[in-house]
């Protein structure tokens, strides 16, 4: 089988073509060299030969191409890296969550620049050494009391603000993160649909699908994600890739939160504690996943919402922690002192009943008439406010009365307020955990301390993960994106090769002409 005479023409055009496509890709790359989730791309060619092989042969007979064809454009990307990429910023959204949540319980317990609850311990501390010194002036007891509310206050105050903090996190959760996760998935379905409907129509839709990259390293800064591209036949002989998303809980099962064009959503309880997290696959099927998420955003704040450390066995100290503490701290403080007030009972002569008699005299009581005290039900007891009794200032009879002078009761809570006590929060029926031995001060110094080394190793974990971030994100931004660099050699290279198939195609006229009009008259 004879080549055509005019086959070079069309090899040349072909690759005038090509080079020509191949530097409008170039300039839509040096275009959008800053429009962000952009991602390189490239012009695919392939070699041409529609020639078919002859029954018989011969060596004489040798097979040339038709040039080059192209088969289409496409993008720059590495799987491999982007997986690593959404891998890493689902761990980076978890300690995100946890620094944030850190920060604000710090503006309760960092106490460095402002007066507060170590302060009011160490006012009532002064204010019984003062008593103890001037016990026969009743005006002290009323001092006492004064300071002693004041902490109360302080202390009410901060669970208040505590309080304040989950709501707000709550709200947060409910309103914001599950309402952006649950718009995510809708539009990456939609844009699933918009994708594959240009495909159908001959068009890859990049930009589309660079969009859809974009939302979705958005989504795995909430949950971890993996991407699963398949083909689907939409016709004879023809098929177009589609995309599932598959989210894979702590113990392995796997949930298609968006297969082709149908997505599914999440939902949040936040009426009780622990926040309860549901997931609804795209078919409608839906789970309880809230202990089963890995990393990402929404495992951090349900970390800070629900788990409370050592006292549930957790490895998170959040706001649960913070607030059994405080409550332990109250709850001490106020049978310690409500217990060192009793009183002996005396006879109208001032004398100690025998056999000896004790009266309770609490300086605390509850707003609820609960038997635990905590940081919000705490109140000065009704008592010792109207004046029906004071401090009781000694429980030692001297010849067989109670001595109207003598302040050893009130030496007694002096020391209390240094002594070391035992912090403790009962987890349930059978356990309890110690978490701090010391002063009621210490206390809450110790709660300051441990907030400030959660924060810090919260702090230090995300600046870890982000420098690995950022370099999966410069390798992936090597593969994926735009160089000036390069894409400057690659007009240079385009712009040759253009030349160089117009010169051929120059040279192949030449040669027909001489062809034509030079050859076959002898003796010209």
């Amino acid at each position: 089988m004879l080549r055509s005479t005019f086959a070079g023409f069309t090899t040349a055009q072909l690759g005038m073509a090509a080079s020509q496509r191949a530097l409008d890709v170039v300039g839509q790359n040096i275009a959008n060299i800053n429009t962000p989730g952009y991602t390189r791309q490239r012009l695919d060619i392939v070699s041409l030969n529609t020639q078919k092989g002859d029954f018989y042969n011969a060596d004489s007979v040798i097979k040339v191409g038709y040039g080059v064809e192209m088969t289409g454009i496409s993008q720059l990307r590495d799987p491999f890296l982007d997986i690593q990429y959404r891998s890493q910023i689902a761990k980076v959204g978890t300690s995100d969550a946890h620094s944030a949540g850190y920060e604000q319980l710090a503006t309760i317990f960092d106490e460095s620049t402002v007066e507060g609850v170590r302060a009011a311990f160490q006012d009532i501390t002064s204010a019984l050494q003062s008593y103890s010194n001037e016990s026969g002036n009743d005006e002290f007891d009323s001092m006492v009391r004064s300071n002693m509310q004041v902490l109360i206050n302080l202390l009410r105050d901060d669970s208040i603000r505590l309080q304040d903090i989950r709501t707000d996190m709550q709200v947060g959760f409910a309103s914001t993160d599950i309402v952006d996760v649950n718009e995510l998935l809708e539009n990456i379905a939609n844009l699933n649909k918009n994708i594959k409907n240009s495909q159908i129509l001959g068009n890859p839709a990049l930009e589309l699908q660079d969009e859809r990259n974009s939302l979705l390293d958005e989504l795995a800064s909430y949950l971890p994600i993996t991407t699963n591209y398949r083909q689907q036949t939409v016709g004879p002989g023809y098929s177009v890739e589609v995309l599932d998303v598959v989210f894979t809980d702590t113990n392995g099962k796997k949930y298609k939160l968006i297969s082709d064009g149908e997505a599914g959503s999440f939902s949040a309880d936040v009426s009780d504690i622990p926040v309860q997290l549901h997931v609804s696959d795209y078919k409608g099927d839906t789970a309880n996943i809230t202990e089963l998420l890995g990393d990402g955003t929404l495992k951090g704040t349900l970390d800070i919402l629900n788990k409370s450390g050592d006292f549930d066995n957790t490895d998170v100290k959040g706001l649960g922690y913070y607030e059994k503490a405080l409550d332990n701290l109250v709850d001490t403080f106020a049978k310690a002192f409500n217990e060192a007030n009793r009183a002996l009972v005396t006879n109208p002569d001032g004398t100690v009943v025998i056999p000896e008699q004790w009266e309770d005299r609490p300086l605390f009581e509850t707003k609820d008439k609960s038997d635990t005290f905590t940081a919000q039900n705490i109140k000065i007891a009704d008592k010792w406010l109207s004046g029906e009794y004071r401090i009781t200032k000694s429980i030692i009879p001297i010849d067989g009365k109670i001595g109207s002078t003598s302040s050893d009761n009130i030496n007694n809570m002096l020391n209390l307020m240094g002594a070391s006590h035992t912090f403790q929060v009962k987890v349930d029926a059978t356990k309890t955990v110690k978490f701090y031995t010391g002063s009621f001060h210490d206390c809450f110094a110790e709660l300051e301390n441990t907030l400030g080394i959660d924060a810090k190793s919260a702090e230090t974990m995300l600046g870890n993960q982000i420098a690995v971030l950022n370099q999966t994100s410069n390798s992936r931004d090597a593969v994926s994106g735009v160089s000036l660099d390069e894409e400057g050699m690659n007009l240079l290279h385009f712009n040759q090769s253009y030349n160089a198939a117009a010169r051929l195609m120059t040279t192949l006229d030449e040669a027909l002409d001489k062809l034509i009009n030079g050859t076959g008259v002898v003796g010209r």
